[in-house]
């Protein structure tokens, strides 16, 4: 090959002087799940994205997403086709790092941040994805994820717990875990400890 380019390099024109964008442009809407569709990938964003629409930079090796000017997320760029990244610091609102880690199997990357993603998490979307499928599971991962947005993370934890020792494989199901554990250690007060007595006897 370097014999070959020796005699095609004198033929070449010389690199231009200013600097030159060679990415491709587009311009996806963030879907509910806070993932834009990008060459047949999908890549998270920040949830305030969620239902607008983003300006995407596709390089050879990464995918850079903007609000507007500003940069909003920046992620590896998927081989495979039909693959789902996911990045902690935009999905996982709590949580604080900036890539996306781990990738498996190689078309998935698993968010793990400051150990907010738990063995519980782990098993949850291992069952999902086992009884549904690849990216059903990870869609529903998402929803779960989402739920940080409103909901404490030890609450959503033990959401998922009983969700996963009952069998529910669902968003619904892990929301309604999560919103029993926070009435546990919140109940409801009461104005008044005396019993209302109906008129009709």
């Amino acid at each position: 090959m370097g014999e070959y380019f020796a005699v095609e390099q004198p033929l070449l024109k010389p690199l231009p002087d200013e600097p030159f964008e060679t990415g491709r442009w587009s311009s996806p809407r963030v879907d509910r799940y806070g993932q834009v569709s990008v060459r047949t990938n999908r890549y998270s964003v920040p949830v305030r994205l969620i239902g607008q629409q983003v300006r995407v930079l596709l390089h050879a090796s990464e995918v850079v997403i903007y609000d507007g000017r500003i940069e909003a997320a920046r992620h590896e760029r998927l081989v495979a086709k039909g693959g789902v990244c996911l990045n902690s610091s935009t999905t996982w609102r709590p949580c604080s790092a900036s890539r996306a880690l781990c990738p498996e199997p190689p078309r998935w990357t698993r968010p793990r941040a400051a150990g907010r993603f738990t063995p519980v998490h782990d098993a949850w979307w291992e069952a999902v994805r086992k009884a549904h499928g690849d990216a059903e599971g990870t869609r529903t991962l998402i929803e779960v994820l989402l739920l940080h947005r409103h909901t404490t993370h030890e609450h959503v934890v033990a959401g998922i717990g009983a969700a996963l020792q009952v069998g529910a494989l669902t968003a619904h199901a892990v929301a309604l875990e999560a919103r029993k554990a926070a009435d546990a250690d919140h109940p409801p007060a009461h104005s008044s400890g005396r019993t209302i007595q109906s008129p009709h006897r």
